[in-house]
C-alpha cells in the first residue's frame, strides 16, 4: 500500500507488515490479547483513538477483541474476500492501516460484534489518573 510508505520509518518491520501489507500475527503472540489495564489502543502509525480498554474482552481466539470502537468513525470496514473466505477488514480511518477483521460472533448482550485486532496494529496508553 503506497499510502503507507511515510509510516516505514517509524514502524518496526513486523508493525508495517500488519499495518499496511495485510499481515497477520500468529494467534496468542500478541502483547495485548490477555492485557486488560484501564486505558485506551491508538494505531500504532498515526496515534488516532480506536478502542477503549472497557470494550476489550478475551474471546479465546488469540487476538486482542473488543465488542466496540472508541468512535464510529475511527475505524472503516472493507470487504475482504482474500484467503478463500469472506470477512470484513477493520482498518484505521486516518491513515488506512490494516487493524484485523470484525464479526458478528461476538457479546450478544453489547453490539453483538468481535473486533479481532493485531497487536502490532496497537499503541496502548493507559488512563491517566489524578
Amino acid at each position: 500500500m503506497a499510502g503507507g510508505d511515510k509510516y516505514k520509518d517509524k514502524l518496526t518491520p513486523e508493525q508495517y507488515n500488519i499495518c499496511f501489507l495485510k499481515g497477520t500475527e500468529p494467534p496468542d503472540s500478541g502483547k495485548y490479547n490477555k492485557h486488560f489495564s484501564p486505558g485506551a489502543y491508538y494505531c500504532i502509525a498515526c496515534g488516532q483513538e480506536l478502542f477503549k480498554s472497557d470494550t476489550k474482552y478475551d474471546s479465546g481466539t488469540g487476538w486482542p477483541a473488543f465488542w466496540d470502537t472508541a468512535d464510529s468513525e475511527a475505524i472503516r470496514t472493507v470487504p475482504d474476500t482474500s484467503l478463500g473466505m469472506t470477512r470484513t477488514e477493520v482498518a484505521c480511518s486516518n491513515c488506512g492501516a490494516h487493524l484485523g477483521h470484525v464479526f458478528d460472533d461476538g457479546p450478544a448482550e453489547k453490539t453483538g460484534k468481535r473486533y479481532c485486532i493485531n497487536s502490532l496494529a496497537l499503541e496502548f496508553r493507559p488512563s491517566q489518573t489524578s
